[in-house]
């Protein structure tokens, strides 16, 4: 039996912005999205290419340290697939489609089953059963993280299972199955072609490397080790960031700044993350794009509670409410905000 959804109509509090102000923070870039786009994927394009010639030509342990510098760089293509599915990236339709579709593939998410997810989770943030994307409390561990930050086969294991499963036609759990019942076969059959494709294309992908290695020579055989494994090893920076935006907060309350979490952090990071250190804010306004959170912030920082500067910073708020909820499940953090929401 599937939980009764409430599908409640939640007047959830935004800060008052300008009108003009926000049309302008609304207005999409192909140059900015192409900036950010590209420049992640320049990033990688990098590491990969120094992964190659150090196996060529230098030591295993530098060969390591690159594959290290580049795992940690392509864990984040996350983000960008989640702006991508946001559709907020370029003002091209056709663009955001592209890319999304070649995020979706190198990092090895399916698109269909996110977006059906996310939009739910923007609606109905941390009010369950009709937000079951994120729930709390949510387990926050030193062994969760080790196991993140250098190498993830069990992150593998269950990617693979996974797309195993929908390739072929199989739901599983109360939130698959709210979100692709039966009824909308076009949907379903959507979600299932993708994982399919993913099947197929990081086979092929694999089959290929090492056949003109092992046949032809071509030192191709580190291919998939910088695309179909790579979300799996080095994940230790992404885990800092994305485990922040709403672990120790509060549910079923109809203010953002409530249940998100705001942090500052440096340039390149922020980049690495595309802008989702900005979290009160993507969801307040979740129409702005990521790379004008930063003027989104500025605009309503007056509103908003204490913002941590810095992930160290960020973690040492973070830390003692988890430390808390082990005890206590039930406890959750209220963040001192200048302004209390009507009810």
């Amino acid at each position: 039996m599937l939980p009764e959804l409430k599908h409640p109509k939640i007047n959830w509090y935004r800060t008052p912005i300008d009108r003009d102000l926000l049309a302008e923070l609304n207005q999409r870039s192909d140059f900015w999205g192409f900036l950010q786009t590209l420049g992640h994927l320049g990033l990688l394009t990098l590491t990969g290419a120094a992964a190659f010639y150090a196996a060529a030509n230098l030591p295993v342990w530098v060969l390591l340290l690159v594959l290290f510098a580049h795992g940690t760089f392509y864990a984040f293509l996350l983000n960008g697939f989640h702006e991508l599915c946001h559709s907020t990236v370029f003002k091209s339709k056709g663009l955001n489609t592209f890319f999304l579709y070649v995020f979706s593939f190198l990092g090895g998410f399916n698109h269909v089953f996110f977006w059906t997810s996310h939009q739910e989770h923007h609606k109905y943030t941390l009010h369950p059963p009709d937000d079951l994307e994120v729930m709390l409390p949510f387990k926050i561990t030193y062994e969760g993280f080790w196991k993140s930050a250098f190498a993830n086969p069990w992150g593998f294991y269950q990617r693979v299972k996974g797309v195993i499963r929908l390739s072929q036609g199989r739901l599983e759990g109360d939130w698959e199955n709210i979100l692709f019942p039966a009824t909308e076969t076009d949907k379903r059959q959507r979600l299932f072609g993708w994982a399919r494709f993913l099947l197929i294309g990081h086979a092929l992908l694999i089959v290929v490397a090492f056949a003109l290695y092992f046949w032809l020579g071509y030192n191709l055989w580190l291919l998939p080790v910088l695309i179909t494994i790579a979300p799996f090893y080095g994940g230790w920076l992404l885990f800092l960031c994305n485990n922040t935006q709403h672990v120790g907060l509060q549910d079923n309350v109809n203010d953002f700044r409530l249940c998100t979490r705001t942090f500052l952090v440096n340039p390149f990071v922020q980049f690495l993350y595309w802008h989702m250190n900005y979290h009160i804010e993507h969801h307040m306004y979740a129409a702005v794009p990521c790379y004008k959170l930063g003027k989104l912030h500025r605009a309503i920082q007056h509103d908003l509670p204490p913002t941590p500067v810095g992930i160290i910073a960020t973690w040492q708020e973070i830390i003692p409410i988890v430390n808390k909820q082990n005890v206590d499940p039930t406890y959750q953090y209220v963040p001192p905000v200048p302004s209390p929401a009507a009810a």
